[in-house]
């Protein structure tokens, strides 16, 4: 007879409704004994299937009930081994606790085995097995009770608890299961190939569906998704040792796992099966429906995985495949992930950072073409970051636009740059005042009183308001109007002067820019990469040349005055100095530095004197150090 186990579960009590007062005697010690002919009784009657089995491990008497449910009435369990009949030697826990039991080491055991009967049937038995003091010595007693039964109630219940009503797909919890225990240690290393893979799918629209046509349809859709995708991994597990786990984890949320995957490729065919299956229209309630869903992969190494990271790193893969444009599977990005993780961080210190001081401000020198002498600089903010090390601006600008703390960031670069100018003003009396550039972002003006902070900033530094100059993106002050364009026109109108960065970039309404309150065009970097060689390098683009002069020439007769920006080179200065431009910045003059550097920068006939870069830096980098 044959068998296996499974955990320790309750016991069945034993019958002893045939045993009476009058069967039992004491001893000496007091301890009461049955009678032996009581003994016989009881136990013959007993309805609870029983054995005494000696010390050696062999059954020396059994009653009848026990030769029934195992199905050896007619040969008889008595003379017959005990484990082998019960399946006891095949799981080293319990062969080991039983023959504790036998030695009289431990008083009790208690298990559950699944046993093969002589005419093939099976039944889950529990087997009790106690120290008996029944005339013979060193003998136990053993009981055996059928809670198939019970097994089979608590199996239907399982089903039903790890089930999904819906689509009867495995549910979360059941999948979290299979996940766990694919990535225990023994199961991967004792597998082909210790790797571990996961396609995390959502349908794209799906709620448009309950929406519209109500949750009933919506049912029905998941459930025929369900059916396709269960085809799709029994077509991938054909091949395969073993077919891919299909399971709905909640709403229209569905996860195909694959255990001991063979890599990526898997993973992808996998992926671009279940696309290519969703893609046929769906017939529903009358309703004919199109569907698409976006995939997350991930296929990695069991080893060092938890089902907690996998599920991280799925869910992550899976919102790329939505941004990305949805119908569409993408494939987990260590790198990506690391620079989602990095901004998560930065976006959420951001704001205490402000409040602890982490911020200081660079100062990039913009200089005369014409004299070649310091007229003003922009104010660039830097983060230092404790962990990051010193950021330059386009690392966490953005996220101070998203989540608001721009406003109270801002404030500060402006009255920090503010301040400063008024110091080398007040430090340098003899010399003409440098105006100070800062950026603003179009949050600012809508989120805050733009105008009320800057008179303020003016009134406490002391600073003219004709040297402060605000810059804003040429995106953002084309479409201005309402709220931000009054707050523009205020400013130009307090004497601060309003500059168009990046110009040359957007969609600009050059009618719309004669009615603007602005006074300076910052010419975008990238038409001054145009100038960039000289000597034995390529010669210089003649169109990007001619759009700059027009440019030029249309701001001019505007009234406008015109920066150059990523000036690098002396003969992109001398290019842009013969087409008549204002002012230039760039590397060529100085990069972003500290503002004890611009004290000694002030009074020189040129820029170049002590702050010209070394060597020629690439025009990207350029850019990205010169943009908040």
């Amino acid at each position: 007879m044959s068998g296996t186990s499974e955990g320790s579960t309750p016991a069945a009590d034993l019958d002893r409704s045939a045993v009476t007062e009058s069967d039992i005697h004491g001893t000496e010690s007091g301890a009461p004994v049955l009678r032996p002919a009581a003994y016989r009784s009881a136990f013959a009657a007993a309805p609870l299937a029983m054995a005494v089995v000696d010390g050696e491990g062999r059954i020396v008497d059994a009653n009848d009930a026990l030769g029934a449910l195992l199905g050896v009435a007619d040969a008889g369990p008595a003379g017959r081994v005990a484990a082998e009949l019960l399946d006891l030697a095949s799981d080293p826990r319990t062969w080991h606790a039983y023959r504790e039991v036998l030695r009289g080491r431990q008083a009790k055991l208690r298990c559950t085995r699944r046993l093969k009967l002589p005419d093939g049937r099976s039944l889950w038995a529990q087997v009790t097995v106690s120290p008996f003091d029944g005339g013979t010595p060193g003998a136990v007693l053993l009981s055996v009770a059928d809670v198939s039964a019970h097994r089979d109630l608590q199996a239907r219940l399982r089903h039903l608890q790890m089930h999904d009503p819906v689509t009867r797909l495995p549910n979360r919890t059941l999948f979290f299961e299979r996940v766990s225990a694919a990535l225990e240690t023994e199961v991967y290393e004792q597998s082909g190939t210790g790797r571990i893979g996961l396609c995390y799918l959502d349908l794209d629209g799906f709620k448009a569906v309950n929406d519209t046509l109500g949750h009933r349809v919506g049912d029905l859709l998941l459930a025929a998704v369900a059916d396709r995708l269960t085809e799709c991994a029994e077509e991938a597990g054909r091949t395969r040792p073993s077919v891919p786990l299909v399971a709905r984890l909640g709403g229209d949320e569905f996860a195909l796992l694959v255990e001991d995957s063979t890599g990526t490729e898997q993973l992808a065919d996998l992926a671009e099966s279940v696309l290519k299956a969703l893609q046929a229209p769906i017939d529903l309630a009358g309703h004919r429906l199109n569907v698409s869903a976006s995939i997350g992969v991930v296929e990695r190494h069991a080893a060092g995985t938890t089902a907690t990271g996998l599920m991280q790193a799925a869910d992550t893969t899976l919102y790329w495949a939505k941004v990305d444009g949805k119908d569409r599977w993408t494939l987990f990005d260590p790198e990506r992930n690391a620079h989602l993780m990095t901004r998560q961080a930065l976006a959420s210190t951001l704001r205490p950072a402000i409040e602890r001081g982490e911020f200081r401000l660079d100062y990039q020198p913009l200089v005369g073409m014409s004299d070649g002498r310091l007229r003003g600089v922009e104010a660039l903010v830097r983060w230092d970051h404790p962990r990051f090390g010193l950021l330059p601006p386009n690392r966490f600008v953005a996220l101070a636009e998203e989540d608001g703390s721009i406003v109270p960031l801002g404030r500060w670069v402006l009255a920090t740059a503010c301040r400063q100018a008024r110091q080398w003003q007040t430090d340098n009396p003899d010399d003409p005042p440098l105006f100070v550039s800062v950026n603003v972002a179009v949050r600012q003006v809508w989120d805050s009183d733009l105008v009320a902070d800057v008179a303020e900033i003016l009134a406490e530094t002391g600073l003219a308001p004709h040297l402060l100059q605000l810059e804003l993106t040429e995106s953002a002050v084309m479409g201005s109007a309402g709220r931000p364009l009054q707050a523009l026109q205020a400013l130009s109108d307090m004497g601060v002067g309003i500059a168009i960065d990046d110009f040359g970039t957007g969609y600009s309404n050059l009618a719309y820019l004669s009615r603007l309150p602005v006074s300076v065009l910052k010419l975008d970097g990238s038409f001054v990469r145009g100038f960039q060689y000289e000597g034995a390098g390529a010669p210089p683009n003649p169109a990007d040349q001619v759009v700059v002069e027009a440019m030029i020439a249309l701001a001019h007769r505007l009234g406008l005055t015109v920066t150059a920006e990523c000036v690098e080179t002396s003969a992109q200065a001398t290019r842009l100095r013969s087409i008549g431009c204002d002012t230039g910045q760039g590397w060529l003059y100085s990069r972003p530095v500290p503002p004890d550097r611009i004290s000694e920068l002030l009074g020189t006939e040129s820029g170049t004197e002590s702050g010209t870069a070394s060597g020629s830096a690439s025009g990207s980098e350029t850019y990205a150090v010169g943009n908040p």
